[in-house]
Order: structure tokens, then C-alpha cells, then sequence
């Protein structure tokens, strides 16, 4: 599943550097997440890092996205794959 971030967001700037997919970005109100980039750190960390350091807590799993863990790791390894510069 990938994550979102609520209306709650008081645009600290603390998630955004910690993603390592790159999925955050600022939105015209707030923070928000493209959840074809968001893999809840699965392949990088054991816990979403945007959500460990979010102050407010408002960056639950997002109920529209539902994906396995399994899933989640598929998409960490497309997203690599498509990143790492080929010769």
C-alpha cells in the first residue's frame, strides 16, 4: 500500500529529503505523494522514513492503494532498475 499525506501537513520540509524514491514532492497546499514512486521503504529501510520523522503523524497507508509486501518490493526493483544509468 502505498502511503499519502492528509490535509493535516504543515509543510515542515522533514519528509521530502527522507524518501528515497523520490516520491514526495510540495503540492500547492501541501506535501503529497505520487504513489507510483512510494514503496514504503520496503527494499531501502524496515519502516516508512517520512512517517518516522513527520511531526504531525499525518502520513498513513493510503486504503485506495492496496499492495503486498511483495508487491511493494517488485515495485522497489522497478524503480532501481529504471534509475541506475545502463552503458
Amino acid at each position: 500500500m502505498a502511503l499519502r499525506i492528509t490535509d493535516q501537513c504543515v509543510n515542515c520540509d522533514v519528509c521530502e529529503p527522507e524518501c528515497p524514491n523520490q516520491a514526495i514532492y510540495e503540492g500547492i497546499d501541501h506535501y503529497l505523494i505520487n504513489p507510483d514512486r512510494c514503496t514504503e521503504c520496503v527494499g531501502h529501510f524496515d519502516k516508512p522514513q517520512c512517517a518516522q520523522v513527520c511531526p504531525v503523524d499525518c502520513i498513513p497507508k493510503d486504503p485506495d492503494r492496496p499492495e503486498t509486501a511483495a508487491q511493494l518490493l517488485a515495485k522497489y526493483h522497478a524503480l532501481t532498475s529504471a534509475d541506475t544509468v545502463k552503458p
